[in-house]
């Protein structure tokens, strides 16, 4: 597990981005594959769930999770809300004590924020599909709603797909500078290909909205040495599916 510096400076909350290793699923997702959506043992998920819930020290009936479906959709959770009731969408954000929000990655960036006065945490599933939504912009624009002060908020951005390993097409280069001509500088050529970062561009979204309490944590998850599933590893290696990371955080 990784845990933010930023975040690490709070005690009234517990958080950390799941690696794959110390679980109980076997072969393509060995180990710790968090993804009920996968087609691995759901015993195993269930199981390696359990884990995470007792690193985290909740337990495993208050871990809420989302069906993700590459949006820019989002759930606040308070005391209204049925915490059993089953999400669709890429963002959750709660209020609760003793709740974990989670979101579940395989290169994918994930996001979490937490506002230390008002003691709201978010958890955000961000692919390039949800960058270009603005999803994260969304969920800021809802802690704002809220009340919140943009210097109360602390934002660490998660592991994730690194630029050099993440090559793109042309109809994705143009999608993203149709959208916004400053996106421009996420893209890298080299040689014939060009590669986009994703975490950057995630970076330039929070700093727009006036946040400067940010972290990057710098591990890419395609890289077989740093220990995560990866979706394009397993596609290049014609696996017939892969596991998935999660990330979560808690208001203790």
């Amino acid at each position: 597990m990784i845990t933010s510096k930023k975040l690490s400076k709070f005690k009234s909350i517990t958080h950390g981005f799941f690696d794959r290793q110390k679980g109980t699923s076997r072969g393509i997702y060995k180990s710790l594959n968090c993804g009920l959506g996968s087609h691995d043992n759901k015993k195993k998920v269930l199981k390696n769930l359990k884990i995470v819930c007792k690193k985290i020290k909740c337990s495993p009936k208050n871990l809420i999770l989302l069906n993700q479906i590459h949006s820019s959709k989002y759930y606040f959770i308070n005391k209204k809300n049925k915490i059993n009731k089953k999400f669709k969408g890429d963002a959750l954000i709660t209020n609760l004590n003793k709740v974990a929000i989670g979101i579940l990655t395989a290169d994918c960036v994930p996001i979490l924020i937490y506002d230390k006065k008002l003691k709201i945490v978010s958890a955000v599933h961000a692919g390039w599909r949800g960058i270009y939504k603005k999803i994260v912009v969304k969920v800021i624009k809802f802690f704002k709603k809220k009340g919140s002060n943009l210097n109360d908020l602390t934002v660490s951005i998660g592991p994730c797909i690194s630029q050099k390993s993440y090559e793109v097409k042309k109809d994705f280069i143009t999608k993203f500078i149709k959208k916004d001509k400053k996106n421009k500088v996420f893209f890298k050529k080299v040689k014939n290909k060009t590669y986009f970062s994703l975490n950057k561009c995630v970076l330039y979204q929070l700093k727009k909205t006036g946040i400067k309490n940010i972290e990057i944590i710098n591990k890419d998850t395609f890289t077989k040495d740093n220990n995560f599933f990866s979706a394009r590893r397993s596609l290049l290696r014609k696996e017939i599916d892969y596991g998935r990371n999660i990330s979560v955080i808690m208001i203790n």
